[in-house]
């Protein structure tokens, strides 16, 4: 007897905690929400061509969409049980928050998301179309070596700029088509600065090793040699080789087995010592580069009299490298003027400059296509992109905010103009062949520098205007005291990412008047000495991103003249000196910091423009601030409290992105708009939830956390809605949808994606005349109230004739996903036309019997690509479909779901 007694004891004490127990398990459970959203927002980003999830991500995210159902059952389950059996759900409680916490800790996936898809064999690469005989026979013959059993190692050689690697760009392609030949390809950019630790790492990345970091040379080249000597069949492409690389001492397997080495050299020396078979990429021939120069400038100038003549000598003096005829004839395109033509031929012919390694031909016909330039601004726009490292993808956006920064572009009323302007200096570059678009560019433009033109730049900036530049190059020692020297303007010691010391402490600081840039983002500094900034007046652009540093030295807070401070994910970074004396400051750039509060100073910069705090921990910018930064155009704070009623006052603000106190600041943030036009982008989260959600437009609200009791006034250019974990404060029957109202008379005709989840006490969530009309995207979950989406509140007298349709014309994508209670998605008098929908998802929803859908893209043996996913089978097999075909036609579509 009192063993049970003590057992009942138990369980009412476990009844009394279990509240607490399930309110730690919700938390937990948002916790991993978060993380689960994060990690849908990184699959989107790093899921590129070549890559897919890695199998323990896919278990990861089913997993999360399995406790997900577990947790809900497990709380319907307990909100059944009488309040004696309640205690008994305790153990199974805690179980579950263990579940779940372990979730969140794998979920973190710090060695990213993807892994090399194995049907991929190696990289397509852009090409551009070969000009001349000499370099289609090159072609050939190379083809030829390839095939031939008894050739290991093929060394292409020729002048600088004369298309040796474009050759090499179509062979690359050519063996990726025919797979049969060879198993791999692999592709490695050499070049003149690279070191054997740094080619060591380029290889290791393209067939999938990782290194720790504290392996010497010899052991990572023997972890190359034993991966790459189980790879039968494969080619190996090193391109711009300047001087005789030992295979050994990299980890490259002497070719054998059918495998190939293929390298292109501008030495023969090189050929000869590497063992190769040499083949020579010879010049065009005077016809040829006259060809290729007439296609380029155009016949409707060559037609104008008197030009054709010198155009043919300028031709001529290209020395049939392509490059070059490319680059002068893209100067000289458009130009009608003859005089003009006349000086161009006299400024090529007196260049009489070269740099050692490149040959004088091809300097002499890039620095003339520099000299071209004639605008300074131009030419200083042109020789920042030398600063990052040889043959990189340089992020068109990353580049431009530099030229904003350093005044190259000229201030504007919007950031969008100064983008826009960079843009078109942009355009400039690519149209004088100076720069070209990296390939698989699309909306966020990337470009590259050919390595000549680098090469070209880096030797007009060892003069004036002075730059040190050491991209990329794997150093582990900072460059040495007299490098910095006085009259240096530029520095980039980018991506070495072993250098941790930036300067020797025992040194005093460098003295760099001159100096306005000093980018540094990737280099694994972790201190900074405390007046290596005493003597740095004039920088302007500091950035430090993807450090490891603690803290910033105090000297930073001197520097009068910093436009731009960019500390983006230095995540461990906790201290930032005062910036109340930097009143010129534009730019401050602190994701991903671990600081806790905003620098002190901020309300002293009255010139800032750019404020970005994502992804940092601090809470709330507090009250007094914001209205003092009167020139703000973007204000990105992500997670971060701040006043509505203050981000109001912006009025140059272009993008906001923060969360607002409640509804109340929401709608005086919209008041403060009367009149005006607001942000062309805004993402405003609302609520105390402490995972935002991933809105996916540039217009977006976020309602999470929150109570609902009074309509809510929201942006009248809404595009994207997302409410989560929220109360219906009002009537069950009153639908949820009839509290959101405009700031203007009219329909959501902007609002395009719209999820719901976990909203309480809501039975009905559209009335008829408010439905979004332009969806494309519902999404609704763990709403376990909801009986009807669109409540109708009549029936027709004509029993199954259908007296209203809504078109959803343009909705592709519909998720339903438990919500037990839901009855039907439109009154039985109804019908929904969606004509584009592509994505349907129907789980866990056992009382909804009837799919008032009508698709008519649906036809017999039609291509229509269509997802459906349906949980549990037997909802599918009793399911009713108004059109009586529309089952048999989308059974072909079904997934079942397990899960």
């Amino acid at each position: 007897m009192d063993f049970v007694l003590n057992k009942i004891h138990k369980q009412l004490d476990n009844h009394r905690s279990l509240d607490q127990h399930q309110n730690d398990l919700k938390r937990k459970v948002m916790e991993l929400n978060g993380v689960k959203e994060d990690t849908d927002s990184r699959i989107n980003a790093e899921l590129q061509p070549r890559k897919k999830l890695k199998t323990e991500v896919q278990i990861w995210l089913e997993n999360v969409e399995r406790i997900n159902v577990e947790v809900q059952n497990l709380n319907e389950q307990i909100g059944e049980s009488i309040t004696l059996t309640r205690g008994f759900h305790a153990e199974d409680v805690l179980k579950r928050t263990r579940e779940v916490e372990e979730l969140i800790q794998q979920g973190k996936f710090e060695e990213g998301l993807v892994v090399d898809h194995p049907q991929w064999i190696g990289q397509v690469l852009s090409t551009t179309t070969l000009s001349g005989e000499s370099a289609k026979a090159c072609l050939e013959e190379i083809w030829q070596c390839l095939t031939d059993d008894e050739v290991g190692k093929i060394g292409v050689w020729g002048m600088g700029g004369v298309g040796k690697t474009s050759i090499m760009k179509l062979i690359n392609n050519q063996l990726l088509k025919e797979t049969g030949k060879f198993h791999f390809v692999i592709w490695i950019t050499v070049s003149k600065d690279k070191s054997i630790s740094k080619l060591q790492k380029d290889m290791a990345s393209k067939i999938g090793i990782s290194f720790c970091g504290d392996e010497d040379e010899i052991t990572r080249a023997g972890m190359l040699f034993e991966t790459l000597s189980r790879k039968s069949r494969l080619v190996m492409i090193l391109d711009d080789i300047w001087e005789e690389v030992s295979l050994e001492k990299v980890g490259i397997p002497e070719p054998s087995t059918g495998s190939k080495l293929v390298l292109t050299t501008r030495s023969f020396d090189v050929c000869r010592k590497m063992s190769c078979r040499a083949i020579k990429v010879k010049p065009l021939v005077e016809k040829e580069s006259w060809k290729l120069f007439s296609e380029k400038v155009g016949r409707d100038i060559l037609n104008i009299p008197g030009v054709e003549p010198i155009a043919k000598k300028i031709a001529k003096r290209c020395a049939g490298l392509p490059l070059g005829v490319i680059t002068v004839a893209s100067c000289m395109k458009g130009i009608d003027d003859l005089s003009e033509w006349r000086n161009a031929l006299k400024e090529l012919s007196e260049h009489k400059q070269s740099v050692n390694g490149l040959e004088d031909e091809a300097f002499q016909q890039l620095r003339f296509s520099y000299d071209r330039l004639k605008d300074p601004k131009l030419q200083h726009c042109f020789l920042s992109c030398a600063l990052y490292p040889e043959d990189w993808r340089i992020e068109e956006r990353d580049l431009v905010q530099i030229w904003i920064a350093e005044g190259l572009v000229e201030e504007m009323d919007s950031r969008q103009a100064e983008f826009d302007r960079g843009h078109a200096i942009m355009n400039k570059l690519l149209s004088n062949c100076l720069l070209e678009v990296f390939q698989g560019s699309d909306n966020d433009r990337s470009i590259r520098m050919h390595d000549l033109v680098r090469d070209m730049a880096l030797h007009i900036t060892s003069a004036k205007p002075r730059f040190l530049v050491k991209a990329d190059m794997g150093l582990r020692e900072p460059p040495k005291v007299q490098e910095w020297s006085e009259d240096l303007e530029k520095v980039s010691l980018m991506w070495n990412g072993e250098l941790e010391v930036l300067y020797p402490l025992e040194m005093s600081p460098p003295k760099c008047p001159m100096l306005t840039t000093l980018l540094l983002p990737g280099c694994g500094i972790k201190s900074i000495p405390e007046g290596f900034f005493n003597h740095m007046d004039g920088l302007k652009i500091l950035k430090l991103s993807l450090n490891p540093i603690k803290s910033l030295p105090n000297s930073i807070s001197n520097l009068k003249n910093l436009t731009a401070l960019l500390l983006a994910y230095c995540d461990h970074l906790e201290y930032v000196p005062s910036l109340s004396k930097l009143r010129v400051l534009k730019e401050l750039d602190l994701r991903g910091t671990k600081i806790k509060e905003v620098p002190h100073g901020m309300q002293n910069l009255s010139s800032l423009k750019c404020l970005d705090l994502k992804h940092s921990i601090v809470l709330e910018i507090p009250n007094g601030i914001l209205s003092k930064l009167s020139c703000l155009q973007i204000l990105n704070v992500s997670e971060t409290l701040v006043s509505g009623k203050e981000v109001g006052k912006l009025k140059k603000l272009e993008m906001v992105e923060g969360r607002f106190y409640d509804f109340q600041d929401l709608s005086m943030y919209l008041q403060a708009f009367h009149g005006r036009e607001e942000p062309p982008k805004y993402i405003i989260h609302m609520g105390k939830r402490p995972f935002p959600a991933a809105i996916l437009t540039t217009k977006g609200i976020e309602l999470g956390d929150s109570n609902i009791f009074n309509q809510i006034m929201l942006p009248r250019d809404i595009e994207e809605l997302y409410a989560g974990n929220c109360t219906f404060c009002c009537h069950a029957n009153y639908p949820l949808f009839s509290r959101f109202v405009l700031t203007s008379l009219g329909t959501f005709s902007s609002l395009t994606y719209f999820e719901i989840r976990e909203v309480k006490n809501m039975k009905k969530l559209f009335s008829p005349n408010c439905v979004p009309l332009n969806l494309q995207v519902l999404k609704i979950s763990l709403c376990v109230q909801l009986e009807e989406i669109i409540a109708l509140d009549f029936e027709s007298d004509e029993r199954g004739m259908p007296t209203m349709e809504f078109s959803l014309l343009k909705l592709k994508k519909l998720v339903l996903e438990w919500l037990p209670e839901l009855k039907s998605i439109c009154n039985v008098d109804a019908v929904v036309v969606c004509e584009s929908l592509k994505w349907i998802d129907v789980r866990d929803c056992p009382k909804l019997k009837r799919m008032p859908l009508k698709l008519p893209q649906l036809r017999p043996f039609s291509p229509l690509k269509l997802r459906i996913y349906v949980k549990p089978k037997e909802w599918w097999e009793s399911a009713e479909w108004d059109d009586p075909d529309a089952k048999s036609l989308l059974k072909r579509f079904v997934n079942f779901v397990i899960w």
